[in-house]
């Protein structure tokens, strides 16, 4: 009888708990709004440009941290490899502890220093202090670090979820602020006094800036490239990476979790038998940008993942001097297998590539899952 009582209250169980997921699930939207970007202010643009003027160096120091067992990919690989490109600053990526810095959702790297041996280095500290998403936000080197550079002065930059990690570090107090959307909620909870400002990709208050998702990193270190050397240079440096605007205009209500979102997700994630790992090849002096979007986009279908190859296990140095661990070395990945980073392209015009291929291989809905993450306007391409 009471085995019997048991298995009845399991099942019951199990129907219950499908019921909720089942509400859950019809009670999302069924899509996200059809927004227009409202215009930003020109007195709001130059308040932006004037808040991340260089004050101490001539030529500006530019630290990068990210924790070693999760940082993201393209918050951390994008900026550096911009600004190098641009070369109006000296850009150092670091990491909390010695040894390389596992990148999430793939590629690894050698960092150039400790946040120890920087300091060591740089007593007076940072200008700038770029801080990309982590797996943890409660790092206590990272957080002590950070708090340490903004008593020092520097100028801090959170793009993306990397914003959760400023406010857990109490540094968007009282401040204006964006993130993520999918973390909004989160960083709000965290940080209540938190002004929430909507429709911008970029905000800054005081000496700390913040952005929504994972590709506003590219708009945000065009902007920081304009205030330190003008804008004739950052037109430049956007036309080698294949942007034609960069301004702070952001449709807020078209990013959201929906029911084709979670769907999408959700049958990706059960196909498990159908999960592919794909490869992308190292090459010396690739567009370190191009390689990380591009790598970062595959590994967010919930059906595949990108692995970095190589001849040898040695690091393969890209365009601007970012050191790349290869996953895999000594031999050929088969070839319908292997994703290209489009170096016939430009950065921009490679993640578009990169997601159409996404598309070929595994359906429009899946790609959209994939722009809604790194939070990208893909419907704005036209394509």
């Amino acid at each position: 009888m009471s085995k019997s009582i048991f298995v009845w209250g399991g099942l019951a169980l199990i129907v219950l708990s499908l019921a909720g997921f089942g509400g859950w699930m019809f009670s999302l939207p069924s899509a996200t709004a059809a927004v227009e970007a409202p215009p930003v202010p020109q007195e709001e643009t130059a308040a932006m440009l004037s808040a991340l003027k260089p004050a101490a160096r001539e030529r500006p120091l530019v630290a990068v941290i990210g924790i070693n067992d999760a940082t993201e990919t393209t918050d951390y690989l994008m900026p550096t490899g911009i600004l190098r490109r641009a070369d109006v600053a000296d850009v150092v990526m670091l990491a909390t502890e010695p040894g390389p810095v596992r990148l999430y959702p793939a590629l690894n790297v050698e960092p150039d220093a400790t946040i120890a041996q920087f300091d060591a280095a740089h007593p007076d500290g940072a200008d700038y202090v770029i801080v990309p998403a982590m797996s943890r936000d409660d790092d206590p080197a990272a957080l002590a670090w950070l708090k340490s550079q903004a008593e020092k002065g520097a100028r801090l930059i959170g793009i993306c979820a990397g914003a959760k990690v400023v406010g857990a570090a109490g540094l968007l107090d009282d401040k204006r602020a964006t993130t993520h959307w999918y973390y909004l909620g989160e960083m709000l909870k965290r940080s209540p006094t938190i002004e929430y400002v909507p429709d911008r990709r970029m905000v800054s208050d005081g000496s700390v800036t913040t952005t929504t998702g994972i590709t506003a990193s590219m708009p945000m270190m065009l902007t920081l490239i304009e205030a330190i050397a003008g804008r004739a240079k950052a037109e430049v440096v956007a036309s080698d990476l294949g942007l034609a605007k960069w301004d702070a205009r952001h449709a807020s209500g078209a990013f959201k979790l929906t029911r084709p979102f979670a769907t999408t997700v959700l049958v990706n994630r059960m196909a498990f038998w159908n999960r592919e790992e794909l490869g992308i090849r190292l090459e010396p002096g690739m567009d370190e940008v191009s390689l990380a979007l591009v790598a970062d986009a595959w590994s967010r279908t919930y059906r595949s993942s990108a692995a970095t190859f190589a001849v040898s296990p040695d690091v393969v140095e890209t365009r601007n001097g970012i050191r790349v661990i290869p996953d895999r070395s000594g031999q050929n990945w088969p070839q319908d297998r292997q994703v290209s980073t489009f170096s016939d392209r430009k950065p921009a015009d490679a993640l578009d590539r990169a997601l159409e291929a996404i598309t070929a291989r595994h359906g429009e809905s899946t790609t959209s899952v994939v722009a809604m993450q790194l939070e990208y306007p893909w419907q704005e391409t036209g394509r």
